[in-house]
């Protein structure tokens, strides 16, 4: 029996080998992983010695050879194919262990487009496509995970069933298409192309989630394969609590998106059901929790929690008044995490210091949303685009009018539309949205901010299509507005805020978020 092994990722690559030549396989190989197993005293052969044909052009062509190829694609059930290897003296190869080359982690270490584009394997993929194509007699690996199993099932059976061939052909073609993915996705930006003709994307199953959004939906949790530089939900590590779900995830993500908007002081978001329901900026962060938490007592029970510092033992004590889902921080102390180690269920996720720094932001990518037959997509709404604000009303705004027109702005582009929210300079203080029409949204805000919208600042998503929901803002007690502006109305708009003594400043840009 042959085998043939070209790994760059080398893990358990030697002992892997050791069980094969233990079975009776002869093993060829190349270039590192030759001199790995030779360096283990395991004997194998180069590949050249097996197709009499020298490597050439600095390597980039060894395996490509009939006497490789036609071993792994010989159809062994048919008596014409396996007259013509014959023939030819090519010898069945029936298990290759192959996994590319590493083209991910030169991309991401910044090196050069030539280096990189050496990194694109050509003759892996061919063998590792090949031998998913004739899995009916040949076993291929592409994931040094599979090794144990792969070798139990060898020397129970003496052989690798169907079953297991079929599984390791899927995970082999998963393999090289997300490879091939990698590579189109780097092309493209490198060509400053986000949206290309043809769209191939690659994600890795971080794990299978217990259900969807709801307990009849199946839900599995991808991720990208390399940890961006950003802090991030996908590669936040989890420290304590139970499985996350769907809906916890998505949570996270939404709050990590919002603390990152208030980078410069500590900060604390609680999101619910994907909405803002506090938000507050302190010196403190334990002030900043008790603050957000305040907004709305009732919708933080059961919320999610992200802070862009790290938890002491005074925030980690006032979290545990409450019931929680899960908290995102940068890094927890010692004495934070004795305390919420008695909240045996509360998710805690560590984003890494990257989350603490002055200069945070929230990551420019693409957002992608299904539809029946299609996907969207478009860059994400992360940064503020460079503009100028513009006061439109008779009244500027005062210093503090701007702070908190300011606070208001960065929180509403992350609540639904049709999206309101009244602020100060430091705080939510109450807000609506999902409403399909603005009005209702403001009303909404009133109801849950009562009394505290006194002296207030107020943002919309997009214009006020009608002067009815500036009028509702004033009458709550708001001071001043902040709006894309656009309207055809905007004019009886503005003078509707002169009426109310408001400062207004249109912005130019609008914040949808359905």
């Amino acid at each position: 029996m042959l085998a043939l092994l070209s790994v760059s990722d080398k893990r358990g690559l030697v002992p892997f080998a050791q069980g094969l030549v233990h079975l009776g396989f002869r093993l060829l190989s190349t270039g590192g992983t030759l001199e790995a197993l030779k360096g283990a005293g395991i004997p194998a052969s180069q590949v050249s010695e097996h197709t009499q044909s020298p490597e050439i052009l600095g390597g980039r062509v060894k395996t490509l050879h009939p006497r490789i190829h036609g071993g792994i694609l010989g159809r062994l059930e048919l008596e014409a194919d396996r007259e013509e290897m014959k023939a030819h003296g090519i010898e069945p190869i029936s298990l290759v262990a192959v996994n590319l080359y590493p083209f991910r982690q030169t991309v991401a270490s910044g090196a050069a487009e030539a280096d990189v584009i050496e990194q694109i394997d050509i003759g892996g993929p061919a063998m590792v496509r090949a031998s998913a194509k004739n899995f009916r007699h040949v076993a291929v690996v592409v994931d040094p995970d599979d090794y144990p199993s792969v070798l139990a099932e060898l020397e129970q059976h003496k052989a690798v069933g169907e079953a297991t061939r079929r599984k390791l052909m899927r995970k082999a073609f998963a393999h090289t298409a997300a490879y091939d993915a990698s590579i189109s996705a780097w092309l493209s930006a490198q060509a400053s192309e986000p949206f290309p003709g043809e769209l191939s994307l690659s994600f890795k199953k971080a794990q299978d989630l217990r259900y969807g959004e709801n307990p009849h939906q199946r839900g599995a949790f991808y991720r990208e394969h390399s940890a961006p530089s950003e802090p991030t939900v996908g590669f936040a590590k989890v420290l304590q609590g139970k499985e996350l779900s769907y809906n916890n995830i998505l949570d996270l993500d939404a709050a990590l998106g919002l603390a990152l908007e208030f980078a410069e002081r500590p900060t604390a978001v609680i999101i619910k059901h994907n909405t803002p329901c506090g938000v507050a900026v302190d010196d403190a962060l334990v002030k900043a929790y008790r603050t957000a938490r305040a907004v709305d007592e009732t919708s933080a029970f059961g919320g999610i929690v992200a802070f862009n510092r790290e938890v002491d033992e005074a925030t980690a004590q006032a979290m545990a008044e409450t019931f929680l889902e899960a908290v995102i921080a940068p890094s927890y102390s010692q004495a934070a995490l004795q305390v919420l180690a008695a909240k045996k269920n509360l998710r805690l996720l560590e984003a890494g210091a990257a989350l603490a720094s002055p200069t945070a932001r929230p990551r420019a990518q693409l957002d992608g949303r299904s539809v029946s037959g299609g996907l969207l997509l478009m860059d994400r709404d992360a940064v503020e685009p460079e503009l100028g604000w513009k006061v439109v009303s008779k009244r500027a705004p005062t210093p503090d009018e701007e702070r908190a027109l300011r606070f208001a702005w960065k929180v509403c582009k992350h609540v639904k539309s049709n999206a309101i929210v009244f602020a100060s300079g430091s705080q939510l203080l109450a807000q609506g949205g999902g409403q399909t029409n603005r009005v209702d949204s403001v009303r909404i805000a009133m109801q849950r901010g009562g009394a505290a919208l006194q002296g207030s600042a107020v943002a919309s998503d997009a214009f006020f299509p009608f002067r009815d929901g500036l009028d509702e803002a004033a009458r709550a007690g708001a001071t001043c507005v902040i709006q894309p502006g656009g309207s055809v109305r905007d004019a009886e708009v503005i003078a509707a805020a002169d009426e109310h003594g408001m400062a207004m400043v249109v912005t130019g840009v609008r914040h949808f978020r359905h």
